[in-house]
């Protein structure tokens, strides 16, 4: 075991609070510290967790909790020119939980207040200098602490990244901007079915929604990236007109946007990923979740791989001799994985604005597509079946599942 007792977790999100709530169960006290002055209730769209992120959580104790949050997808349509054909799926696995990022947040976080977890609001991080005993980080309000290690789970934009490699390279836009509300039409799917449409104006996917209407989200191609901010300024009435206007030839798309309101509309603003990073970690700091991994939304694992590389972090901080040894079978056991579902998320995301030509092929296309490459065990078996044994000692000759 290392002689880590006491961590700096940068990023209240969802990597954040798990990492700290693993370094809890691992003996190791972590503080969280939170760049925004609040918690993000009501910020953000949904997202899925997949079975191997649930699993990841239940290490922790927070599987039941999310779950009771979340809404089941058990059932998987694409919906290409008109046909509707079942993706295929792993039958005894778990469905895919469509969870609020909001609610997550807010569950993960009362997870950690009952376990005693500290979260400080408003808590910019600027600086961190370490010393042969530790590391203190520096706060934009001049405030500082101290601890033996550093955690940098502060998203896609980390500064801990940059302070771990100045050189590193930044999030990649996907070209694509991403929007979410809630229709009041009704679609004909049975409750629990997500589909994903490509549509003659472009791809977005939709679900019933538990207590009436049709969820749906739009990733809608953009030529430039746009902030969040930037973004949340055009207001929501122009983005939804070119929504409207985007869509208006598709079915069921132009009647989920004509029946939405645009005081509604979640703008969730530029897609971005993570690019392979070349440095994961510099002696007391290292990277988790988003900073290190971010593959695109197409992956329907960013959440879940996050979760997973925060829990497998507390592992090899409790049962490594020291730090470089924990950090580098950290990064053994997690790159690998990661940048594997980053490149399948990369594939599918070049299908999510066809031209004309592949639109038209599609149709006849997909059918043959789902009998030959689409095999489920190869394509999401591994991923999905993915479980972390809390239990296995972590050494660094061996790298156990």
């Amino acid at each position: 075991m290392t002689q880590v007792k006491t961590a700096i977790v940068i990023g209240g999100g969802i990597a954040g609070p798990v990492a700290a709530l693993a370094l809890h169960k691992a003996g190791i006290t972590a503080t969280v510290y939170e760049a925004y002055p609040s918690t993000a209730d009501g910020i953000g769209g949904t997202f899925a967790l997949a079975p191997n992120g649930v699993a990841a959580l239940r290490t922790i104790g927070a599987a039941e909790t999310v779950t009771a949050i979340s809404t089941p997808l058990p059932r998987m349509v694409m919906s290409v020119g008109g046909k509707h054909l079942d993706l295929p799926g792993l039958a005894d696995m778990p469905p895919l939980q469509q969870v609020h990022r909001s609610d997550l947040y807010r569950s993960l976080h009362d997870r950690a207040a009952a376990d005693g977890i500290p979260i400080e609001y408003g808590k910019r991080l600027v600086d961190a200098q370490e010393t042969a005993t530790g590391v203190t980080a520096r706060f934009a309000d001049g405030s500082t602490a101290t601890a033996d290690i550093l955690i940098g789970a502060d998203g896609v934009r980390s500064t801990v990244r940059r302070l771990i490699d100045p050189n590193a390279a930044g999030p990649l836009y996907t070209g694509l901007l991403g929007f979410e509300a809630v229709a009041r039409h009704e679609v004909d799917a049975e409750p629990g079915t997500l589909t994903f449409a490509f549509g003659k104006g472009g791809y977005y996917l939709y679900w019933p929604e538990p207590g009436g209407g049709t969820r749906w989200g739009v990733n809608l191609p953009q030529d430039r990236p746009l902030s969040l901010t930037e973004a949340r300024a055009v207001p929501s009435s122009d983005w939804m007109r070119t929504l409207r206007t985007t869509f208006a030839d598709d079915d069921p798309g132009r009647d989920l946007m004509l029946t939405s309101n645009a005081d509604e509309l979640q703008v969730v603003g530029s897609l971005h990923i993570m690019p392979p990073v070349k440095h994961w970690h510099r002696g007391r700091m290292v990277l988790v979740g988003d900073s290190a991994h971010a593959p695109s939304n197409s992956s329907g694992q960013g959440a879940s791989l996050s979760i997973e590389s925060a829990v497998q972090l507390a592992r090899c901080l409790r049962d490594l001799p020291d730090i470089p040894s924990a950090y580098a079978t950290f990064e053994r056991l997690r790159r690998e994985r990661v940048e594997k579902v980053a490149r399948r998320a990369a594939r599918i995301n070049q299908a999510k604005a066809p031209g004309a030509v592949a639109r038209a092929l599609m149709p006849l296309l997909m059918p043959l597509l789902m009998k030959t490459a689409m095999n489920p065990e190869k394509t999401i078996g591994p991923e999905q079946r993915y479980v972390i044994d809390w239990d296995a000692p972590v050494t660094s000759d061996r790298v156990p599942a």
